[in-house]
C-alpha cells in the first residue's frame, strides 16, 4: 500500500522523536552582534538571577503539569533558582501559550506544553499569538497512543474493528477530549489511512470520554498509555493496538499496530520546552544543556515511566523541525477531515 502523504509525515515525526540526542549547535547572534558577544553580555552571564516562570497552558494534574513540576524541580537544583509552575488552561492551549509569546524574551519565561501547540497552529485560523513567536528549546518526554474499545465491542481485535466500520459505515462511535483535540487528530489520521466513517463524540477531556468508551456508551478512543492504562489493567478497557515500536511495559498484552497489521500508524503524543523568540541564544544553549541532565536522572526516569512516558531531551534544532512537520501533518487531517474549531 502506498503511503499517503500524513502517513509519510508520521513516519517523520516518528524518527525524529526516536533520533539520538544531539548537542545544540552554534548559536546565532543578532545581526552585527558575534555569538562570543551574546555570550558575555552582562544579562546572559548573570542568569539565572531570580525564579524562573514555566506556563504550562493546561489545568493542575495533566501530565504536562507533572512534567513541568518533576523536571523543574532538577532544574532548580541545577540552575540555582527557584522554578514557579503555572498552570493556565483553556481555548485549546492556547491562552496559556498567549503568555509565553507576549512575555520578556529575557529567560524568565518558558513554557511546558504538548502536541496541542501543533494541532492550534494548524487547527485556528487566527489566534492571539504566531506560533512564530514561540521558540522550540528540547522535548522532555514522548509516548505512544493506545487505541481502545468498550469491552461489549462485538469485535475484539483491530483487524476486526476495521471490519467491522467498513460493513457498517457511519455507525461506530468514537470519543475524544473535543472538537479539534489531539485525540481527535490522531483518530481522524487512522480513519482517513483506512478509509473508514465513524461518528465523533467529542467530551471536555480525554478523562471523561474513556470513561464512556468503558461504559459501553462510546465505541473506541485513542489517548495515551498513561490515561488509559488503569482502565486496561482492569479490563474496563479492551486494548486494540498502541503505536510504540515494541510492546509497551505498562500494557505488555496490548500489541503494537504493526502486530495487528496497521504498521503505517506511527502516532506519538511530545512534551516539551519553549520559550519567547528573541530569548538570547547563550539562555537558550544552557537551558537545553541541563534540561539534557534533568531527564536523565532516575527521580525524573521513574515518574514518567509510572504514567507510561519516556525521558528524553533533543537540540532546538530537531525540536524545531520535528513541530513544523506535525503541523503540516495536522494541517492535512484537518483539512481532510474537515474539522472546524469549536
Amino acid at each position: 500500500m502506498n503511503y499517503t502523504f500524513f502517513t509519510k509525515v508520521l513516519l517523520t515525526v516518528g524518527a525524529l522523536l526516536l533520533a539520538p540526542h544531539l548537542s545544540l549547535g552554534q548559536t546565532i547572534a543578532p545581526a552585527g552582534l558575534s555569538n562570543a558577544a551574546v555570550a558575555s553580555s552582562p544579562a546572559t552571564q548573570a542568569w539565572p538571577s531570580k525564579p524562573i516562570r514555566i506556563v504550562v497552558p493546561f489545568g493542575a494534574g495533566s501530565f504536562t503539569d507533572i512534567a513541568a513540576r518533576t523536571v523543574g524541580a532538577e532544574l532548580s537544583i541545577k540552575l540555582g533558582q527557584p522554578i514557579i509552575v503555572e498552570t493556565k488552561g483553556g481555548a485549546g492551549s492556547t491562552l496559556g501559550t498567549d503568555l509565553v509569546a507576549k512575555a520578556a524574551p529575557d529567560g524568565y519565561t518558558f513554557l511546558v506544553t504538548d502536541n496541542s501547540f501543533a494541532v492550534s497552529a494548524a487547527l485556528y485560523e487566527k489566534m492571539p499569538y504566531s506560533p512564530k513567536d514561540i521558540m522550540q528549546v528540547s522535548l522532555l518526554a514522548d509516548a505512544p497512543a493506545v487505541l481502545v474499545a468498550r469491552p461489549g465491542l462485538p469485535a475484539k481485535t483491530l483487524k476486526e474493528v476495521v471490519e467491522l466500520a467498513r460493513s457498517q459505515p457511519g455507525k461506530l462511535t468514537f470519543g475524544s477530549g473535543g472538537q479539534g483535540s489531539s485525540a481527535q487528530l490522531a483518530m481522524e489520521a487512522f480513519l482517513l489511512q483506512n478509509k473508514l466513517e465513524l461518528v465523533h463524540v467529542p467530551f471536555k477531556g480525554i478523562a471523561p470520554a474513556l470513561m464512556e468508551v468503558a461504559a459501553d456508551r462510546v465505541d473506541i478512543a485513542i489517548s495515551s498509555v498513561g490515561t488509559a492504562s488503569a482502565y486496561l489493567k482492569d479490563n474496563r478497557l479492551l486494548g486494540l493496538a498502541v503505536s510504540s515500536e515494541k510492546r509497551h511495559p505498562n500494557i505488555p498484552d496490548v500489541p503494537t499496530f504493526t502486530e495487528a497489521g496497521f504498521s503505517n500508524y506511527k502516532m506519538m503524543y511530545w512534551f516539551g520546552v519553549m520559550a519567547p523568540v528573541g530569548t538570547p541564544p547563550a539562555i537558550i544553549d544552557r537551558m537545553q544543556k541541563e534540561i539534557v541532565k534533568a531527564v536523565a536522572t532516575q527521580k525524573v526516569i521513574d515518574v514518567f515511566a509510572a504514567t507510561g512516558v519516556r525521558a528524553i531531551a533533543t537540540s532546538p534544532a530537531t525540536f524545531t523541525k520535528m513541530v513544523h512537520s506535525e503541523t503540516a501533518l495536522w494541517s492535512e487531517v484537518i483539512t481532510r477531515a474537515k474539522i472546524k474549531p469549536e
